[in-house]
């Protein structure tokens, strides 16, 4: 076996660690924890205001990106399926493509991973792509259907 990096051994005992004045969670087998990073600072979730303030840039930032067969963000073709950010302020998006054979199905997921990378307040972006459901435009947004001429 290998020796283990000093990063490993400081992950590992973190993982490991038993974090004092913390209260047992009601009806819980294992006491509450705070979530960490690897310098051992506590990560604070996100307050209410603060939630309102990263959806509203996460939207943002969805809507500058495109497909490149249409002429439409990917926000209003209703390419996004779910996001969800965790307390430990990793942001998780489910998106879909118009179609499975898309020319861009490996670029476009990280086009939205980097333009929310930037998004202050979130520390890891996680891009993930489903077909179920099948993207239809029924999905896509009245703005949408009225930049395609489809009203």
């Amino acid at each position: 076996m290998e020796d283990m990096t000093d990063r490993q051994r400081q992950a590992e005992a973190l993982a490991n660690a038993q974090i004092p004045g913390l209260a047992e969670a009601p009806d819980a087998e294992k006491p509450a924890r705070d979530v960490i990073d690897l310098s051992g600072a506590p990560i604070d979730p996100p307050t209410q205001e603060e939630l309102e303030r990263i959806t509203a840039d996460v939207i943002g930032q969805i809507k500058t990106v495109y497909d490149p067969e249409i002429p439409v963000d990917i926000y209003e073709l209703g390419l996004i399926y779910k996001v969800e950010l965790e307390d430990d302020r990793t942001l998780k998006i489910d998106m879909t493509l118009t179609a499975p054979g898309c020319p861009v199905a490996g670029e476009m997921p990280m086009w939205v991973q980097e333009a929310c990378e930037v998004i202050a307040g979130v520390r890891k972006v996680e891009v993930s792509m489903t077909f179920d459901p099948p993207w239809t435009m029924d999905r896509m947004s009245e703005e949408a259907k009225l930049e395609l001429n489809m009203l």
